[in-house]
């Protein structure tokens, strides 16, 4: 049988690459990889269903599986796992603490990306904050113009609108016209060290294995998507695609754990990794629906609570049937 010539967008990952450099293969697939930043992933795939196999915004998927409109099946492989304390970035001589949000200007580059879904929880769950407590300002963080890549309805009592035309969040947030930011990318003032933007959490990582340690949650950020036809035409592509990615991550965290020469340019990054172990668990990056249905159907209900999905949908709407179990020897 000829092996499917199939198109796969996905970021330059450690847990991807042995995938693109082809020492892991999809069963029954000739791929051709591309190494794509998320935002273009995302875009081309919600907008034209580009690729065959792809990184998709947990976010964008949900709003499109609720509406009965989405192009992939989702396969449980989450290649983006954030918390997102890190992504709350404030101007430090006006909010202090998370209360003095209410009623300020917060900027986000789109409304219904997953990271400020998250940070938006943790701000109503953990700190009382709500949504429609902020003034949100949407546009692009650094390029002038940025649209949500799929169209949304604010939320009743939520107030949203568009920067001013040919204005980006980083120039706002540092000329003191927006308040905050939120999202998944660094604005440029905190990146130059701006004396008066910095993270809303001073200690982000502390704030987040407190999160983690009362909740349990990881959050998850990506997954990996199947196009709907060619599921519906080849139903064991999913699980092959599952279990290439799980074997992919695997030779990552192998390579990750040798400590006789560090993998990443970064001092401490075993510590880290036994650490996150000591923290988490061996397997803390986890795929598969079972050891992630609690925070999936977390992030699920405060998706529907913040008005960007149209209906409560349930984890198992989510993945094809063919991802849930494998063999076992």
């Amino acid at each position: 049988m000829a092996k499917l010539n199939l198109s796969v967008a996905v970021r330059d990952y450690d847990r991807t690459r042995p995938l693109a450099d082809g020492q892991v293969q999809i069963d029954g697939v000739d791929p051709v990889f591309m190494a794509l930043d998320p935002e273009e992933v995302f875009f081309r795939a919600f907008r034209h269903a580009e690729f065959d196999i792809c990184e998709l915004s947990l976010s964008s998927f949900v709003v499109k599986a609720a509406q009965g409109a989405c192009p992939y099946v989702g396969v449980p492989a989450f290649l983006s796992r954030a918390f997102r304390h890190t992504a709350i970035y404030v101007r430090t001589d006006r909010i202090k603490r998370p209360a003095d949000l209410k009623g300020k200007r917060v900027g986000v580059p789109e409304y219904q990306l997953t990271a400020n879904v998250w940070a938006r929880a943790i701000l109503e769950d953990d700190h009382g904050v709500k949504p429609a407590d902020i003034h949100w300002i949407r546009g692009g963080l650094v390029d002038a113009g940025r649209l949500e890549k799929i169209a949304i309805t604010p939320p009743k009592g939520v107030k949203l609108e568009d920067a001013p035309a040919g204005r980006t969040l980083s120039d706002m947030l540092e000329m003191g016209e927006i308040d905050a930011v939120i999202g998944p990318r660094v604005p440029t003032p905190f990146a130059r060290r701006h004396p008066n933007v910095g993270w809303l959490f001073p200690d982000p990582v502390a704030a987040a294995k407190d999160y983690y340690q009362r909740t349990g949650f990881f959050p998850i950020m990506h997954l990996v998507g199947v196009r709907r036809e060619l599921a519906e035409q080849h139903p064991w592509l999913p699980a092959a695609v599952l279990k290439a990615f799980e074997r992919s991550k695997a030779i990552a965290l192998e390579r990750l754990s040798d400590t006789s020469s560090t993998k990443v340019t970064l001092p401490f990054v075993e510590e880290r990794l036994l650490e996150a172990r000591a923290l988490m668990g061996e397997d803390f990056w986890s795929y598969g629906v079972a050891p992630n249905r609690k925070v999936l159907d977390y992030f699920l209900a405060q998706h529907h609570r913040q008005g960007l999905s149209s209906r409560r949908l349930s984890v198992d709407e989510l993945f094809h049937p063919a991802t849930y179990e494998s063999f076992k020897l």
